[in-house]
């Protein structure tokens, strides 16, 4: 990784995860991290589960879920990038009036998935083609979930592929939908929301539901890496 994990400006990323539901960090990893997990795609070996993404109308695409123990700089990005998300989301909460507080590891969040039987490892590759898109969504898995997540960009836009811009849809009450598109460079990191943020309106704070998706990839191959903090069911 280019700056470590702890070296990220956080209360700039905490801002924006309040502000807007999503903060871009940049350079996270290096071009050879990046290469690294594209080059280990078809080793079968490090996956649980492939999901060929048409067969299920959720796009056109395919990922694939790795299996535990996860490779080392995944679980070191999901261990160190869980405690400095905690606080933002016990915030929203609070504000919320929602009420739960997640733990401040990683370790005793996925403690609570296994009591209610999450157990499956959920960091995934995803991988896209020309023509290829991922449909509006949010990855929950199960009763316990963890209302944020990231996303790691490792080709580069403009030069490994054209289009396959990356989605946030928010629904705010009684408003129609606001559409943001963002196209993050090689080794970036997106943390956004799993399915709702926090927002503050005249009466108080309230609840913005928000989606994510892909659109449609018009040359290339576009690869990235989800990184979510729950297990799954």
């Amino acid at each position: 990784m280019n700056p470590t994990i702890e070296q990220l400006d956080w209360n700039s990323i905490s801002n924006q995860l309040n502000a807007q539901g999503y903060a871009l960090a940049t350079h996270v990893l290096t071009n050879a991290e990046c290469d690294s997990l594209i080059q280990q795609y078809d080793d079968q070996s490090l996956y649980r589960k492939t999901i060929v993404m048409e067969r299920y109308r959720f796009g056109l695409g395919e990922y694939k879920y790795f299996n535990y123990p996860l490779p080392d700089i995944i679980q070191q990005i999901r261990e160190r990038v869980y405690p400095k998300l905690a606080p933002v989301a016990n915030n929203w909460m609070k504000v919320l009036n929602i009420d739960q507080q997640f733990p401040a590891s990683l370790g005793e969040l996925l403690e609570q998935c296994h009591v209610h039987h999450q157990t499956r490892p959920t960091p995934l590759i995803l991988r896209y083609g020309e023509g290829g898109y991922n449909t509006l969504h949010q990855d929950l898995y199960g009763e316990v979930f963890f209302p944020m997540q990231l996303v790691l960009f490792l080709n580069e836009p403009g030069t490994d592929y054209d289009g396959g811009e990356f989605v946030l849809i928010e629904q705010r009450p009684r408003a129609q939908s606001k559409a943001t598109v963002l196209k993050p460079r090689k080794g970036d990191m997106l943390i956004f929301t799993t399915n709702f943020r926090q927002m503050k309106g005249t009466k108080g704070y309230y609840r913005v539901n928000m989606k994510h998706g892909v659109s449609e990839v018009t040359s290339g191959k576009r690869h990235t890496l989800g990184v979510i903090f729950h297990d799954a069911s």
